[in-house]
């Protein structure tokens, strides 16, 4: 029978987080061959992973990483059950290794590779975690992109803005004003970023919910279906300009519409300024 030192064991554990007596007996029992040791207790984390695959992992937290070039961004979202695991110096590691992984092959969507690195850290910690979103934006030469995160993690945003005059980008005003931009956005959580991209059969089923609600208010029965119409209108067109972030009122000031804070963003640097997009991470949300 091999010999097994305790650098052996010392350096198991520390790949696979198994207990100091569970790296022994797997070294024993492979007769000190170290890879199969290792697999062995692999096999076993990941039996115990799938004893715990039906806990809900709705801790977590959200990593961002942008290209040094400004050409593109990736955004995921790494989950886990505990939010001490979420704290967890390997996860935070295991989040930003995702991220520029991604970020560097330009990966879109979660793939076997990324999984791969979840399961490896999962059988590790022992604790169900997953990675559940994983969202690449690209930018063109007239386009930049900034992010937040908000908080331990738990809100991720990235905002992309576009300019006729991409210098302006360069400069510390304009910089701050789109990471306002991104601190509005994870404040109040649009829905949309204008009426445009709001989904129309979404829309109607609002307003039947709205008209529903009319229906059993008292104060409103009798009146005529052109008043009642007008009524439903606006409240449609007050609860669009609350969920469309275009409309909703600036975060840093409240008299300015987020639209109206950027035309005057623009005019004083002398350029047009547009959101074209931006993308909204909430840990345990969808």
């Amino acid at each position: 029978m091999a010999e097994i030192s305790a650098a052996d064991v010392k350096r198991l554990r520390e790949k696979t987080g198994a207990g100091m007596m569970e790296c022994k007996n797997a070294l024993v029992a492979s007769d000190g061959d170290f890879d199969k040791a290792e697999k062995s207790l692999k096999e076993k984390g990941l039996a115990a992973l799938e004893k715990r695959a039906g806990r809900a992992t709705n801790e977590g937290k959200i990593f961002i990483k942008i290209k040094d070039d400004g050409t593109a961004a990736i955004m995921v979202e790494l989950s886990s059950e505990t939010d001490f695991v979420a704290r967890n110096p390997d996860f935070i590691k295991l989040g930003d290794d995702i991220t520029g992984k991604a970020l560097e092959k330009g990966i879109s969507g979660i793939n076997d590779e990324l999984s791969g690195m979840v399961t490896d850290l999962a059988t590790k910690i022992r604790e169900n975690m997953g990675l559940k979103r994983l969202c690449l934006i690209k930018a063109s030469s007239n386009e930049y992109l900034a992010q937040y995160i908000h908080g331990d993690g738990n809100i991720g945003i990235v905002v992309k803005c576009e300019s006729d005059k991409p210098e302006i980008f360069k400069t510390e005003e304009v910089k701050s004003f789109v990471f306002s931009l991104a601190l509005h956005i994870a404040a109040f959580n649009p829905l949309f970023l204008d009426r445009s991209k709001v989904d129309q059969n979404w829309l109607k089923e609002q307003e039947e919910i709205f008209r529903k609600q009319m229906e059993q208010d008292e104060k409103l029965k009798g009146k005529p279906e052109n008043v009642l119409n007008g009524i439903l209108q606006g409240k449609v067109n007050k609860y669009l300009s609350e969920i469309c972030l275009l409309e909703q009122g600036y975060v840093k000031d409240e008299k300015l519409t987020v639209a109206k804070a950027i035309e005057e963003c623009a005019k004083k640097n002398g350029a047009k300024l547009a959101i074209n997009n931006y993308v909204y991470y909430k840990v345990g949300t969808e």
